[in-house]
């Protein structure tokens, strides 16, 4: 989930909202983070199917504003859902479940702190005596950063553009394809929301 307030200038002018500049709007702006965060949990197998949620929002323009849809893998049973909109209080958590545990990150895009990455994880929990609680409670890890994750990426992106320019590695084929299947999810909400949320292929 990828939400925040878009103020009324934002709501306004932002290229986000502007039909000729970014029609895609909150799915296209923050749905692209989530979905990018449900293929890293699935190891960037796509879906099955993807299927929109009903009755999200709009701008006059028709932008979307919010939306949220249902990834399913037919092969293993798995499902994931997302909900992305510029009209609610900020909001960047992923939940991932399984039967023996569970993982939570509550700030997946931009760190509340930034020389700190933090997430919680639990497994194996269970009611306590009387169901006046659960345990064990979940336990927080944090790993420490000297450098905030933007000033990560450039410098990874200079690693990288060195090495090849060097004749010392060439062009990796991991994030071309990772950002093939990225879209192609983000497309297929669109065709679900426009054929009237139907469960709607993912074609690679």
């Amino acid at each position: 989930m990828l939400t925040f307030l878009g103020d009324d200038d934002f709501l306004k002018n932002d290229i986000r909202v502007n039909p000729n500049l970014d029609s895609l709007g909150a799915l296209g702006d923050l749905g692209w983070y989530c979905i990018r965060a449900i293929l890293w949990a699935h190891n960037y197998e796509l879906p099955n199917t993807v299927t929109a949620i009903r009755d999200p929002g709009y701008n006059e323009s028709g932008v979307i504003l919010s939306c949220g849809a249902s990834l399913n893998w037919k092969t293993d049973g798995k499902v994931a859902t997302f909900y992305c909109s510029f009209l609610s209080n900020l909001c960047m958590d992923i939940i991932v479940l399984g039967t023996k545990g569970n993982i939570r990150v509550h700030d997946f895009v931009i760190p509340f702190n930034e020389k700190v990455g933090s997430f919680y994880a639990v497994d194996n929990s269970k009611w306590a005596e009387r169901a006046l609680g659960c345990a064990p409670e979940p336990t927080e890890f944090k790993i420490a950063t000297d450098l905030p994750q933007e000033a990560l990426m450039v410098q990874e992106f200079v690693r990288l553009v060195a090495g090849i320019r060097n004749g010392e590695a060439k062009p990796e084929n991991k994030w071309p394809v990772v950002s093939r299947k990225t879209q192609l999810v983000i497309d297929a909400v669109v065709a679900s929301i426009k054929n009237g949320f139907v469960p709607t292929e993912v074609v690679y």
